[in-house]
């Protein structure tokens, strides 16, 4: 879950928010009334699904870190970056190399004014105001322009935005622009909901598709597809709490291995890198 809303440029407190439930389900404080209504539901009635969150937070933390330690990749770009929170892109990046540069994009008017003050200290962030749905409109934005040098590989990431892309929206359009923007060498990293065939996935989809008119949940096969002409590296597109974990992330057995919840395997997540 991440940020797109569309009712304008003022923050409304009376109309929820993505990022502010996802915010909310966080444990965060920004958020309002009608945001921790929406976000109760899953509490309440859909116990258990907050995993879906965490996992996918700790598995984009896992991404920056993996390529920021082990590439020369010093760009990233964030797409429906929502609220910020712990171990937010810049932090991890520049924590393992302090040159990254990092371009946040969101379209939520409260996203834009927590994201602006947290950097404005930071010479290599910025906050982007566009529409992921848009993406030349962030390809062309002064700001990324000044950010980040497209002749040299980028990491691109997806984390929880493309489930609230409709199929008529053409998702798959939108990584493609962005494949075709960036040079071999760079990366792109997609979480996504995952299609189980359960009543936990179908009671979650109904949820968001009622509160916000968005919210798809896509099998494997469908995620991988969105992320055609690239190649995705091991362990491939794997619930996101299984992609690349390590062992201080999750409470394990003590055969090495553990047992996801039923909502931990609702949260995919997948490294791709432009040949």
């Amino acid at each position: 879950m991440c940020a797109m809303t569309y009712e304008g440029s003022a923050i409304d407190p009376n109309k929820p928010s993505i990022a502010r439930v996802y915010d909310y389900l966080l444990g965060g404080k920004d958020n309002y009334a009608v945001d921790r209504e929406i976000g109760d539901v899953f509490k309440r009635d859909l116990p258990g699904s907050v995993a879906i969150a965490f996992a996918n937070r700790a598995a984009l933390t896992r991404a920056v870190r993996e390529i920021a330690k082990t590439t020369e990749v010093r760009q990233f770009i964030d797409l429906g970056s929502g609220l910020p929170t712990a171990d937010n892109v810049h932090q991890v990046a520049q924590r393992h190399a302090p040159e990254s540069r990092v371009v946040y994009v969101d379209i939520d008017p409260q996203v834009l004014v927590h994201g602006r003050a947290l950097l404005e200290n930071n010479e290599f962030t910025r906050v982007v105001a566009a529409d992921v749905r848009d993406p030349e409109a962030v390809r062309n934005h002064p700001d990324t322009v000044e950010m980040i040098d497209f002749s040299r590989p980028v990491a691109v990431m997806f984390s929880a935005i493309l489930h609230h892309v409709n199929d008529e929206e053409d998702p798959a359009g939108i990584v493609r622009f962005w494949r075709d923007q960036v040079p071999s060498g760079s990366y792109f990293f997609v979480s996504h909901f995952r299609s189980g065939n359960n009543p936990e996935t179908e009671e979650a989809e109904k949820v968001l598709q009622q509160t916000f008119g968005r919210g798809r949940w896509r099998t494997d096969d469908e995620i991988a597809s969105l992320l055609d002409g690239l190649e995705i590296l091991e362990p491939g597109i794997v619930p996101a709490s299984l992609w690349r974990p390590e062992k201080n992330d999750n409470p394990w057995s003590s055969d090495g291995e553990r047992e996801l919840t039923v909502w931990e395997r609702l949260i995919a997540a997948g490294l791709a890198r432009k040949p």
